[in-house]
C-alpha cells in the first residue's frame, strides 16, 4: 500500500495514471504559456501585446497557441536589427564610393584618372605627393600653394624620356596625354 492506495487494485492504478497524466498536461500547459511569453518578448517590445498573447494561451491553451503562431510577427527583434545593420552597411558602401564625373563608373579615392574614360580625377601635390582634388588652391597636408593648371607647358625631353617617349614639363613632372583611340564596329554587333 502506497500513499493510502492499494497497488493491487485496478482503480488505484487508474488513479495514479490519471494524476500522472494530469501533472504532465499541467506542465505542458505551463510550458506553452512560458514559451509564448518568451517568443513574443523576442518579437515585440510592446508589453500589452506580450500580456494579451500570454492570456490568449492561458485561456484557450492549444488553440490559443496555434492562433498566436499564425499571427505572430515574422522576425524577431534581433533579426530585424541585423537586417537594418546590413541595409545600413550596404547604403554606406554605395554612398561612400566615388564615381567618375565623366562616365559615372566607380573609382577609388587615390586614383589620378578614370581607367574607363581617362578623365583626370586628382593630381599629386608637387611637394608631398599626396592626391589633391582638382579644384583645391592649396595642399591641405603640407600647405603648399597649388600652381595654376598649365595646359600647354613647354615640353622638354631628357635622355630617359626620349627612350620612353614620355614628354616632360618644365616642373619635372611627366605629363600624360591620352592617345586617341578609334573604335571600329562590325555590322550586326551592338554595344
Amino acid at each position: 500500500m502506497m500513499f493510502g492506495i492499494d497497488l493491487g487494485d485496478t482503480g488505484g492504478l487508474l488513479t495514479i495514471g490519471a494524476v500522472y497524466g494530469g501533472l504532465v498536461l499541467v506542465a505542458f500547459w505551463l510550458a506553452m504559456i512560458v514559451w509564448t511569453y518568451r517568443d513574443m518578448r523576442a518579437r515585440s517590445r510592446d508589453a500589452l501585446a506580450q500580456i494579451l498573447v500570454t492570456l490568449l494561451v492561458v485561456v484557450l491553451t492549444l488553440p490559443g497557441l496555434l492562433i498566436y503562431i499564425f499571427l505572430r510577427p515574422r522576425e524577431t527583434l534581433s533579426e530585424a536589427y541585423e537586417r537594418s545593420l546590413e541595409e545600413e552597411a550596404l547604403l554606406q558602401e554605395i554612398e561612400e564610393k566615388p564615381t567618375c564625373p565623366g562616365c559615372k563608373q566607380r573609382v577609388e579615392e587615390d586614383w589620378q584618372a578614370c581607367p574607363n574614360c581617362h578623365t583626370r580625377l586628382k593630381r599629386p601635390c608637387t611637394r608631398c605627393g599626396r592626391m589633391l582634388e582638382l579644384g583645391w588652391d592649396v595642399c591641405p597636408y603640407c600647405v603648399t600653394p597649388v600652381a595654376a593648371r598649365v595646359e600647354h607647358a613647354p615640353v622638354a625631353y631628357t635622355r630617359e624620356a626620349q627612350d620612353n617617349r614620355a614628354p616632360r614639363t618644365d616642373t619635372g613632372a611627366y605629363r600624360t596625354t591620352p592617345q586617341p583611340q578609334t573604335i571600329e564596329f562590325v555590322d550586326g554587333e551592338e554595344i
